[in-house]
């Protein structure tokens, strides 16, 4: 495509040339140098990425830099799917290793506390949390699977089901690299549902829950039920499935 209209514009300013001088004019070359840097322009706009890992790592080590106590972060190999799967992360189509972004405030001695973010943030929504927290506990945040620095597998999920798994199993194989037990898992907004999965599935492994505005246990959740219902529900939740989400249309 763009080889015709460069070769189009190419041929208009010949034309035009041999028609005055058998030259191309300066007029005409500042014209087409004009038109090529617009075109380039168009070009970088149209490759533009909306999104970046490397920023997003960049961003929580200066997010990080307000934090006192110190710290260490750590990419932790989660493994292509669960084990005994054929399913990769869910229908995936790679095989390579996917990574759970954490970041560990050590305090030997002390419980340990896991702590889940929400929807859409990172592991760098408490940050104003860890220098109170890693003085009584060992702490570990980490970046849900497909937020933050964490890997982000294509997310295929078509029942909720296999979206509480995708995370749940997930955390179970972070859980396991970690070498983790008897912890308290502290989750917030839909960590907090996530945390609560994870707690009836794996309960031997959580030694405390603490739910902090938890997603899904509110009186809000009948209204919602509700609006499913309406014309206007129907349509959000067909926008939703086809994985339109508010980041999506941000970007």
């Amino acid at each position: 495509m763009r080889f015709v209209r460069w070769r189009g514009m190419s041929e208009g300013v010949s034309k035009t040339g041999a028609g005055m001088s058998g030259s191309v004019t300066p007029e005409g070359v500042g014209d087409v140098q004009k038109q090529q840097s617009m075109l380039a322009a168009l070009q970088n706009f149209l490759r533009w990425s909306p999104t970046s890992r490397q920023d997003i790592i960049d961003s929580e080590k200066r997010l990080l830099t307000l934090v006192k106590t110190p710290h260490v972060v750590e990419q932790v190999n989660i493994g292509s799917g669960p084990p005994g799967s054929k399913v990769r992360w869910f229908r995936s189509t790679s095989n390579e290793p996917r990574f759970i972004n954490t970041v560990t405030f050590e305090n030997p001695d002390a419980p340990t506390i896991v702590l889940l973010h929400g929807y859409g943030a990172s592991q760098g929504f408490f940050f104003r949390n860890f220098d109170a927290l890693a003085s009584k506990f060992r702490v570990l945040a980490l970046d849900q699977i497909g937020w933050g620095a964490s890997s982000r597998p294509d997310f295929t999920c078509r029942s909720t089901e296999e979206t509480e798994s995708w995370f749940i199993d997930s955390l179970e194989e972070w859980r396991k690299a970690k070498d983790l037990d008897n912890f308290i898992l502290l989750g917030h907004s839909l960590g907090g549902y996530v945390a609560s999965r994870y707690a009836l599935k794996y309960p031997e492994h959580v030694k405390h829950l603490v739910l902090v505005g938890s997603a899904g246990f509110n009186a809000g959740s009948d209204r919602l039920m509700q609006f499913k219902s309406t014309w206007k529900g129907v349509l959000a939740n067909f926008v939703w499935e086809s994985n339109l989400t508010p980041q999506a249309v941000i970007r």
